[in-house]
């Protein structure tokens, strides 16, 4: 039985559990950005920022070859503004460069509203609430959740022991799960926390 969740792409669907290690790339010599490998120590994903795409707001993830697969920026202008959430729209890719809508994330950034959950919307529709997916935890200690509208848990943040710095860590995508989708989303929080995709 197939039970894969693909946001991106089914391709990027395991059947098992998988850990991906994130390691943060310095701003000042790889332009920053992180870069995402399996336990084998094989690069499956490579995310830059405004260090090598020169905009803010923007985000492009490549897949372990180095494909642009997913595009992720964050949405300007007076509406969005006056707006207490700021909004990121993920856009798949293919091989032509052709962008598609396939998520909006919103986040806080108003007293008002922190504290709230950052939320996440798939396109087309199909959430079983406001929205289908929620973040909740702290980006900055490493320990986060992303859980459906149903409240599985469908990705989990946490440090790597052994280093004990936020320049590496790792990210728990259970199965069936898009694991790009989860890294963009992860992409997103390292820029909204001013951290390596940021300029």
């Amino acid at each position: 039985m197939d039970n894969s969740m693909p946001v991106v792409s089914k391709i990027f669907c395991s059947s098992t559990l998988t850990t991906l290690m994130i390691r943060r790339r310095p701003t000042v010599v790889n332009g920053g950005g992180f870069v995402v490998t399996d336990l084998g120590n094989n690069v499956v994903f490579i995310v830059d920022g405004c260090g090598i795409l020169g905009s803010k707001g923007e985000l492009l993830v490549k897949d372990g070859d180095g494909e642009p697969i997913l595009f992720i920026s964050r949405k300007g202008g007076i509406i969005q503004a006056l707006s207490t959430w700021n909004k990121w729209n993920g856009y798949s890719m293919d091989y032509q460069g052709k962008k598609k809508l396939i998520f909006s994330l919103s986040d806080p950034k108003s007293f008002i509203a922190k504290g709230a959950p950052i939320r996440i919307h798939i396109e087309p529709k199909r959430h079983c609430k406001n929205w289908d997916f929620e973040i909740s935890g702290s980006f900055a200690d490493r320990n986060c959740t992303i859980t459906d509208c149903t409240g599985t848990i469908v990705g989990q943040m946490g440090k790597t022991e052994q280093i004990g710095t936020n320049d590496f860590y790792h990210v728990v995508v259970q199965s069936g799960c898009d694991k790009a989708f989860i890294i963009g989303a992860t992409a997103v929080l390292d820029n909204i926390h001013g951290e390596s995709t940021r300029c």
